[in-house]
């Protein structure tokens, strides 16, 4: 059977995955819903990561569905029952400004038409959108079992969700209280720490006076890039042996402009060498001045309030926004002689990752969790052993970030998302915190009661994934066999956000560890190592890329440039390169293909292996044991690499190549052969298949229906229905001839190069056969026996080899080769034409002799003794260099006259 010159990944990747998943090969082998259920069987398995419901694929898509299909595609080879379950995040504040925009097209807004119609919109909105990151994360081959697909506001997810923060709350370990949290004037709500991204930009650093209460004109110089926030500060503190402000320490200084009285603190978090070396303290309104201010007991001024205008502690400045009262009190101070100074200044500055906004740092009245106790048992977990995280490098960050863990704010002022199980009672003013929504207060019987408008942060609900997709609260089947999970595949950038979280969600409220491994990639960055964004004009769109390469091609590139906890870089030309790989394991497949039809019908002896045979099966089994090696260290990258080169460099460069000579001398050779050609690709097809699934799944089936009409078709009674759902290649232990075959066959591959590259050099025409003397005292006999392999590779004329052990003397008129320790002489006169390699070499020894001439010249004048002395020696090693080549071309000149 012929296949089509070309792989055709467009017409063949739909009708793959939809081949893969009508026979149910992405659900586990072994289901806990099936009669047959067996729960001693091992399983693997992952919680995709959910990306938002409304989002469109990007190139963090690919890398992250490639690697996690990658761990599920090798252990359901393994003989694993592998469960991936995806699904999709509500994504509250992403979503609701998506509705949000589309009511003011329309012309009304989510207060106008009000919070049941605005989530009737927003569900509707999800509905018509929801589908396209889940088509374009299956367009990548993701083998997920859709049919355990999850979404963050599912009825049995919400449940979960309600459990979680009623088991919480009825622990002691969620209140509701006054602190200091991200807020968004614009999207009026708060925003978590992830939402918020830190630019450095160029800004102003403002110096001005704090004049001291009851003096006659002293001041400690103060500097900050927020003068609106001296409207909120509490204190001014310097460092405790900063010798300049010390006579000031317990004294008070006066707000500028406001002139409320402060006290001066010594405090070792400030820096003595930042600014003036003095701080001006807003608890307020930073979270370290909040720090500070929670250690020395001072007053926390709101002077801004949600929509970024100044409250009534501005006193003059109430009602204003914050920038221009910013400009209006720098303004005020400089006429009262308070400025000291402005100075350009970079800094960075928080803003809203929705909407780019400058984000607040506010004192607000939010709902917390009490995070520390769940804290603690989440770091035991890791310093323990219980989780792993690869690469190991990140268990530092992991435990900085837990042993200094602030309480979570878990509260929204959003609309979209799972509302906060918590009813005030307008009589008693006592709150009812339920797992079913309340008719009356548990306290007094009224049924005057409102619930909580806020919703949970997103993150409270993506912290319970790993186990609220598979049933929990309930014991449910998949629950009990599934859970914990295996594998937590994610990006380093999100360990603490959302790892953490799991984490500690999964020890406190199932007693278990919500999975054993957390394997972190990298971000994905430009060929240059940049970050890839609209403004820089560097963006790829992975689409665009599967529709003009090949999913393939695009997940290999994402595969073998990954490496745990690095950054990626991606270019287009690499895509192309490994487009180019699939089309080089297609036309390999074609050939083995092609050997079938001519094959004899069965051999009449035992198989007797050529060194070709046995050094690519030597080579294979090396691979299998590498490949398996970096797969348990999670090195997929590596591996893939290794992959790559066996196939191209080795398999179809060279076995092919041979075996298109062994198959030509007809019987045993080309049965044995052809059966060689038949167990590599199967072999080669299965390592590769989860990096390049679509491409090897279409060759192997083509493969195997070829074989079974062929007179190898026992060797297939074993196969499989399709790749997918194949055995992985075991690893065999070391056999003795195996060492030995591998040298032997690299000894021939570096004569052949040599020839070959002595052939490129003289500009021998492609196809001439030329005679060779080789001799060799170790590998004489080898070459007898290969002789043939030999002239077919370097084009040499097998009845003109002459193979010896040893030489008497060199034969003139030959250029001289070497291999290792093998000798191998051309004739001269068969490589070249003596009249135009004449000529060759007599231009070539002009020019040396020129730049020996300017040289010599150069030395032996003033300029070696004015020129540096290096300079000076780098131009004789110039000199010696075209000596040495002007007397290699004489040599060769008087050669050419002997051939």
């Amino acid at each position: 059977m012929m296949l089509p010159k070309t792989y055709d990944f467009d017409s063949t990747e739909k009708r793959i995955y939809k081949m893969w998943e009508e026979n149910g090969y992405f659900k586990p082998c072994n289901d806990p819903h099936d009669q047959d259920f067996d729960p001693d069987i091992e399983n693997y398995v992952i919680s995709i990561p959910p990306p938002n419901v409304t989002g469109k694929l990007h190139l963090g898509h690919p890398l992250f569905v490639s690697l996690e299909d990658l761990m599920i595609r090798y252990h359901r080879m393994k003989g694993y029952s592998t469960l991936w379950v995806p699904g999709t995040d509500h994504a509250g504040i992403a979503t609701q400004l998506q509705v949000e925009k589309k009511l003011r097209e329309e012309g009304t807004s989510r207060k106008e038409i009000g919070r049941e119609k605005f989530l009737e919109r927003t569900w509707q909105w999800k509905e018509e959108h929801s589908g396209l990151i889940t088509e374009q994360i299956r367009r990548l081959g993701a083998s997920c079992d859709w049919d355990r697909e999850r979404f963050t506001m599912d009825e049995g997810l919400s449940n979960a969700v309600r459990e979680a923060f009623v088991h919480l709350y009825e622990k002691g370990l969620i209140y509701r209280g006054p602190r200091l949290i991200n807020w968004s004037p614009a999207l009026q709500t708060a925003v978590s720490d992830l939402e918020v991204e830190h630019e450095e930009e160029k800004g102003t650093l403002y110096y001005f006076k704090y004049r001291i209460a009851d003096s006659e004109g002293d001041f400690i110089p103060v500097a900050t890039t927020r003068p609106e926030t001296i409207l909120g500060d509490a204190a001014v503190a310097v460092h405790p042996e900063d010798e300049r402000f010390q006579e000031y320490v317990g004294k008070n200084a006066l707000v500028p402009i406001l002139n409320r009285e402060i006290p001066v603190i010594a405090d070792d978090y400030v820096d003595l060498d930042f600014g003036t070396g003095a701080l001006k303290i807003t608890p307020g309104h930073d979270p370290n001045d909040y720090e500070i201010g929670t250690r020395h007991g001072l007053e926390v001024y709101s002077m801004l309030d949600k929509e970024g205008k100044v409250t009534d502690v501005g006193g003059p400045y109430q009602g204003q926004d914050r920038f221009q009262a910013r400009k209006n009190l720098w303004e005020d101070m400089r006429k009262k002689g308070l400025v000291i100074k402005e100075e350009p200044y970079v800094h960075q500055v928080p803003r809203a990752q929705r909407g780019g906004e400058i984000i607040e740092p506010m004192v607000s009245t939010q709902w917390f969790v009490d995070i520390q106790p769940l804290a603690e048992k989440a770091l035991k977990a890791v310093k323990e052993g219980e989780i792993e995280i690869v690469p190991e490098r990140f268990k530092k960050v992991y435990y900085n970030w837990m042993e200094n863990i602030h309480d979570w704010c878990i509260s929204r002022q959003l609309w979209w998302g799972h509302r906060i199980p918590v009813w005030y009672c307008a009589d008693c003013n006592q709150i009812t915190v339920k797992r079913e929504d309340p008719t009356a207060c548990e306290h007094c019987g009224s049924e005057d009661i409102q619930q909580d408008p806020d919703v949970l942060d997103t993150w409270f609900s993506s912290g319970l994934w790993p186990f609220s997709t598979l049933g929990w609260p309930e014991e449910t089947p998949d629950y009990e066999y599934f859970y914990p999970t295996t594998m937590m595949e994610t990006g380093y950038d999100i360990l603490f956000f959302w790892v953490a979280r799991m984490i500690m969600m999964g020890l406190e409220l199932t007693g278990q560890k919500p999975f054993s491994t957390v394997y972190l990639h990298g971000l994905v960055m430009d060929k240059h190592g940049q970050k890839m964004s609209k403004t820089k004009g560097n963006v790829i769109d992975p689409i665009e890329v599967m529709d003009e390469m090949g999913t393939d091609a695009l997940r290999f590139t994402m595969l073998v440039g990954s490496t745990p906890g690095n950054n990626t870089n991606i270019s287009l030309e690499k895509v192309k390169a490994n487009r180019n790989f699939a089309n080089k394991v297609w036309n390999a497949g074609r050939y083995v293909l092609g050997t079938l039809p001519d094959a004899p019908s069965a051999p009449r002896n035992e198989p007797d292996w050529t060194l070709a045979d046995s050094w690519i099966w030597a080579r294979l089994q090396q691979l299998i044991r590498s490949v398996e090696r970096l797969f348990e260290n999670h090195q997929y990258g590596i591996a893939g690499r290794q992959i790559y080169d066996f196939f191209w460099s080795e398999f179809a460069d060279w076995y092919l190549e041979i075996s298109k000579e062994q198959i030509s001398r007809g019987g045993d050779h080309a049965y044995y052969t052809i059966e060689t050609l038949i167990r590599v690709l199967d072999i080669s097809l299965r390592l590769l298949h989860p990096f390049t699934p679509y491409v090897t799944e279409e060759l192997w089936q083509h493969l195997k229906e070829a074989v079974e009409g062929s007179p190898f078709a026992d060797r297939v009674n074993d196969w499989e229905d399709a790749l997918i759902i194949a055995s992985w290649p075991e690893t065999r232990e070391i056999e003795g001839w195996e060492a030995e075959a591998v040298d032997n066959f690299e000894m021939i591959q570096e004569m052949v190069r040599t020839i070959r590259n002595m052939r490129a050099e003289k500009n021998v025409q492609d196809g001439r056969l030329i005679p060779a003397l080789i001799a060799s005292t170790e590998f004489a006999q080898l070459f007898k026996q290969e002789k043939e392999i030999l002239a077919e590779l370097a084009q040499l004329d097998k009845d003109q080899i002459e193979i010896r052990k040893e030489l008497d003397k060199k034969p003139e008129g030959h250029v001289a080769l070497v291999a290792g320790p093998v000798e191998i002489y051309l004739p001269l006169a068969d490589l070249v034409d003596p009249e135009e390699e004449h000529k060759r070499l007599h231009n070539e020894l002009k020019q040396a002799e020129g730049q020996i001439q300017r040289l010599e010249k150069l030395i032996a004048g003033p300029f070696s003794e004015k020129a540096p002395q290096e300079v000076v020696e780098k131009e004789k090693a110039k000199l010696d260099s075209y000596r040495e080549k002007a007397t290699t071309i004489r040599e060769q000149i008087e050669m050419l006259k002997k051939a």
